[in-house]
């Protein structure tokens, strides 16, 4: 089996939509594929209507990545299997989502003060339907020439956190996003813990916290962790006892990674589910089952 853990679609900021990525991720022979688009679960509906007509097997996790910070780090935490309609977990991700918009504009108004002629209606333009987000402002930066790439607009020269254009917005504490996941039956993994290209991390003592309070793994396998990294962080779930995942992160066109890219091994994906009571990998037909 392959399983891929972590992908994103116009319904945050990735560029296919839904149905889109449901079925590139068949095209790229995966057998289970997570949706985890940020602080919102609204690509749900349309990926799983796009599974039936599927040439192959392909099962939908169902997930989101929750924004939140600690010590003013940055921490995304990976959600998995939990019930969208939980009242607390979804009040929390509208209080994120709801304040994307202004946070935006206060960063294309930062934006313009540097001299950037860049406007909110084309990143408004850019996100779409989608939870406007870094990367849209970064996308924009690309089409003006001012970066080469949406990662280069990640750096303390513009977007990066604590950057010349940066803003904060409201974010879920991770512990209190561990409690919330919980609650409404998911499972929980930390994502890209130690991708130091995108800024600050926290120590592995707060990993360790994390653990304590109920952290069920860590994203290992990324493309912003080198190999030493990876078993630098393979040795710390060990440690911990968490599980070890592996993702591609993809945003479609916006990020140079691959669906499949990177892998979660089928032992720890059956975990995930074993683990999760608020929902259910959704099969599609000749696909694999819940493990």
């Amino acid at each position: 089996m392959r399983i891929d853990l972590h992908t994103h679609s116009t319904a945050s900021d990735g560029t296919d939509t839904p149905a889109e990525l449901v079925r590139a991720a068949a095209a790229a022979g995966l057998d289970v594929v997570a949706l985890t688009d940020h602080d919102t679960t609204r690509g749900y509906a349309e990926a799983i209507a796009a599974l039936p007509a599927l040439d192959r097997g392909l099962t939908l996790v169902t997930g989101a990545e929750l924004s939140c910070r600690i010590d003013g780090v940055g921490v995304h935490m990976l959600a998995y299997l939990f019930d969208p309609d939980e009242p607390e977990l979804a009040r929390e991700r509208e209080l994120v989502r709801d304040d994307r918009v202004p946070r935006a504009q206060a960063m294309v108004g930062k934006l313009q003060e540097l001299g950037v002629p860049v406007t909110w209606e084309r990143v408004a333009a850019i996100a779409g339907d989608g939870s406007v987000g870094r990367p849209h402002i970064a996308e924009a930066l690309v089409e003006l020439g001012v970066v080469a790439s949406v990662s280069d607009a990640f750096t303390p020269e513009w977007l990066a956190d604590g950057g010349r254009a940066y803003v904060e917005k409201h974010e879920l504490d991770p512990f209190t996003a561990i409690r919330l996941v919980k609650a409404a039956g998911g499972v929980t993994v930390f994502a890209h813990p130690l991708a130091v290209k995108r800024g600050r991390t926290v120590p592995e003592a707060v990993v360790a916290d994390l653990a304590a309070y109920g952290l069920d793994g860590i994203e290992v396998d990324h493309m912003d962790h080198d190999e030493p990294t990876r078993a630098r962080l393979r040795g710390l779930a060990g440690d911990l006892g968490l599980l070890a995942t592996g993702s591609s992160d993809y945003h479609g066109s916006r990020k140079t990674c691959r669906l499949g890219e990177y892998t979660t091994d089928p032992e720890i994906y059956g975990e995930i589910t074993r683990r999760a009571t608020g929902a259910f990998p959704v099969p599609g037909t000749g696909g694999p089952s819940q493990a």
